[in-house]
């Protein structure tokens, strides 16, 4: 059972100078259910050493790992699954590669996206830009903010589970949830923090009163 309450996607480069694996146990201890290892910046063996770290991490506490992208290095770390995004492998092909138990998500801004992620097999879907971002490295580039409207209606659209992603901060998670989200997904509203552990928690009782 996934716990998608709250969701850290990892980038070292937004963190406050301060290493992926610090930065990740705090936020597990303040209660993150799932950590995606994104790191774009990094090459694939650096992603893979990390990933060995953060794969330990996880297991050990009992929490969901996704590698972001790279089906191979989601393999080779025995991830939970892999988050794709529109250039990476289609859903059906990862899920033949991954195999059926392998937890498969997909990046979304429309409702036709949505559906057709959810048609194809995802299993769960991070649908954003939810919010304008500080800053460009949080989103792709083609991403852009579609509000809560916009997850409003893929919450109505689509059965499976997804979380909302772009500019969340604790003030505004809880327009997210309401809105249909079944969490939220941040990079710098944890890594950023002074206490990664306060912000998760702070942010896991945001989500809470609004389910």
């Amino acid at each position: 059972m996934v716990d998608w309450d709250v969701y850290l996607v990892t980038q070292a480069s937004l963190s406050a100078d301060r290493t992926t694996d610090e930065i990740v146990a705090e936020a597990i201890d303040g209660g993150v259910g799932v950590v995606q290892l994104r790191e774009k910046d990094r090459t694939a063996r650096e992603r893979y050493e990390l990933g060995l770290e953060l794969r330990e991490l996880t297991r050990e506490a009992g929490v969901t790992f996704v590698v972001n992208d790279r089906v191979d290095i989601a393999q080779a770390l025995d991830a939970d699954g892999v988050h794709l995004g529109d250039d990476d492998l289609p859903v059906p092909v990862a899920r033949e590669l991954l195999g059926d138990d392998a937890l498969i998500g997909r990046s979304v801004s429309t409702v036709e996206d949505a559906r057709e992620a959810a048609a194809a097999g995802a299993d769960y879907l991070g649908v954003g830009a939810v919010f304008a971002t500080g800053s460009k490295d949080d989103i792709d580039d083609d991403e852009y903010a579609v509000g809560t409207d916009r997850v409003a209606a893929i919450a109505e659209a689509v059965d499976i589970p997804f979380v909302g992603i772009g500019g969340i901060t604790t003030e505004n998670a809880t327009e997210v949830v309401e809105a249909g989200a079944g969490g939220v997904a941040v990079i710098t509203a944890i890594t950023r923090a002074d206490d990664p552990a306060a912000a998760a928690e702070a942010l896991q009782h945001a989500v809470e009163r609004s389910q």
